[in-house]
């Protein structure tokens, strides 16, 4: 049936905004004045007054873990509760009463955040949670998704002693000679590994009530790293239970599964088993071999080329090695698969870039569209690199929210002096898309677009950070549409409201162009549509 949509504001990508635009069998057929629209009015044509209101395409987030997010609705929610680690503590207990635990369950949560914490200035530990509970395991994973905390019993379980040997590209936590009870990057999967496994319906639980979410934010395309969520449930699981979503008419927000693997071998049977970027359909399919390089700031996991500013003791940690990042970033060039790796610290952006280098000398491809993920903790010749080698940054602009309170207290000004700086990159020719690392953010795609245009905190209004990095209004919002289709190869297809393209759109409360910058994330989602299909309405 078609549909035709008047009297609005409709961003098209262009700077002068459209009144109208009409849609039929998923796809928009026409953009333009009124008057011309409602020519196309035939037998059984439904019409939408928009009564002025603005229009753009879906938002896309360009970097997320969609199943991890909903698997996080499905805990004690600690990021609205970590003003304190008393604040931390009561939610778990709270969550406890209200969330009976099944056999053999854990007691979990996410978000907590040390920075916040007004009582005490550390990172919980084993012995905190143990005034938790003492008779069930307790997993307390930090917002950045790169430390977390469990409890006495929980150490118990996994048998974890003094002894134990540190896991490559991760740490257990050690205090006096024992376990303090916290993990790091690659340590997290020891905890994980212990944890009962989701089944098929557990999963297709999590990615529904992840995309409900999303769809209340306006966005209709996620690119998200699925395969780490639950290290122990195979890959081919997570693509049935999206696929029989897909089939069953479930599925509202289009996927691009960025594929987190973690050695040559696994990734290898997996593009042998026929995937590669590209393979799937439209609502799913394969992009990216998805890698891990190094930790988050907020962990102090991140890798530096330098000592902590605030902790001269570590510079981070490394995940993988040069020889490992050139092996599986080569092999998957190699075999036609594009490439994201998540890069925070300046030494590890190093090493992904000597791989990237490595990859393109070796088999030189054009449009290879391989890309960093963050990109936060730069130097003026890594930027120079990135836009030598045509690299495409998925950045997270809603990281200056929190970051802005510690940057330069944890790198030093040297080095965060040329940090986040997205705008130079896209002078340089670089594209760049946004997203929220959901969940280490919530999936608040206009509150994001206001701290890329701000580059300010949202609600104490620290800043600008490097001021001559924010982004136009325009450029925010085609940093979550075009450069998000772009990312996956599909500017032909979506993130523009154009004749031809598919017919993904969000109606907001307020235009974008005419609101105060510091305003952006109060304005309001009306309805999200995928495909023509309302899919969300406020």
């Amino acid at each position: 049936m078609r549909t035709i949509y008047y009297n609005g504001a409709v961003y098209t990508g262009e700077p002068a905004l459209a009144q109208a635009f009409a849609e039929e069998d998923g796809r928009f057929i026409f953009v333009g004045g009124n008057e011309e629209a409602l020519a196309l009015k035939e037998q059984g044509t439904r019409l939408v007054d928009l009564k002025g209101r603005f229009v753009c395409s879906g938002f896309n987030d360009s970097h997320m873990h969609l199943l991890g997010f909903g698997n996080a609705l499905s805990v004690a929610p600690l990021a609205q509760c970590t003003g304190s680690l008393e604040e931390v503590l009561d939610c778990l207990r709270t969550f406890r009463e209200e969330h009976p635990l099944r056999e053999n369950g854990w007691l979990k949560g996410r978000g907590w955040n040390q920075d916040y914490f007004s009582d005490v200035h550390r990172m919980p530990n084993r012995y905190d949670l143990d005034r938790v509970a003492s008779d069930v395991p307790v997993c307390a994973v930090r917002t950045c998704g790169h430390c977390l905390v469990v409890n006495s019993r929980a150490l118990k379980l996994l048998g974890i002693t003094a002894d134990t040997p540190q896991p490559e590209g991760g740490r257990i936590g050690m205090e006096q000679g024992e376990p303090d009870g916290r993990f790091y990057d690659n340590a997290m999967d020891l905890v994980y590994d212990a944890m009962p496994l989701p089944d098929k319906e557990d999963l297709k639980s999590m990615i529904l009530a992840a995309c409900r979410a999303l769809n209340s934010y306006g966005v209709t395309s996620s690119q998200t790293d699925d395969y780490c969520a639950f290290r122990m449930v195979p890959w081919t699981l997570v693509n049935e239970a999206y696929r029989e979503l897909e089939e069953e008419g479930r599925l509202t927000v289009r996927v691009y599964e960025q594929s987190n693997f973690t050695s040559l071998e696994s990734l290898r049977e997996f593009v042998e088993a026929g995937n590669r970027t590209g393979t799937g359909s439209p609502m799913f399919k394969i992009g990216p071999l998805k890698m891990l390089g190094d930790g988050a700031l907020g962990a102090r996991t991140a890798y530096l080329s330098r000592p902590y500013a605030d902790d001269p003791s570590t510079c981070g940690i490394p995940v993988f090695s040069q020889e490992t990042l050139d092996q599986m970033i080569g092999y998957a060039h190699e075999q036609g698969m594009q490439v994201a790796v998540h890069a925070i610290g300046d030494a590890c952006l190093d090493r992904v870039l000597n791989a990237y280098e490595r990859a393109l000398q070796a088999n030189p491809r054009e449009d290879h569209r391989h890309g960093i993920v963050h990109c936060q903790i730069t130097r003026p010749d890594q930027l120079e690199r990135i836009s030598r080698l045509k690299l495409h940054i998925y950045a997270q602009s809603i990281f200056l929210d929190y970051d802005i309170h510690m940057l330069e207290e944890r790198v030093g000004q040297e080095l965060a002096s040329t940090s986040y700086n997205w705008k130079t990159l896209m002078d340089k020719g670089v594209t760049v898309s946004n997203g929220t690392d959901c969940p280490v953010e919530l999936p608040d795609a206009l509150a994001c677009m206001q701290c890329a245009v701000t580059r300010s905190t949202l609600r104490d209004h620290l800043g600008p950070y490097l001021p001559d990095q924010c982004f136009t209004v325009k450029e925010a919002l085609d940093s979550y549409t075009q450069a998000g289709a772009r990312a996956s190869f599909e500017e032909n297809f979506k993130g523009k409201i154009s004749p031809g393209m598919a017919a993904d759109f969000v109606i907001l409360g307020q235009n974008p162009f005419e609101t105060e910058a510091d305003k952006l994330h109060e304005i309001p989602v009306e309805a999200t549509y995928l495909g023509g299909a309302e899919v969300y309405r406020r």
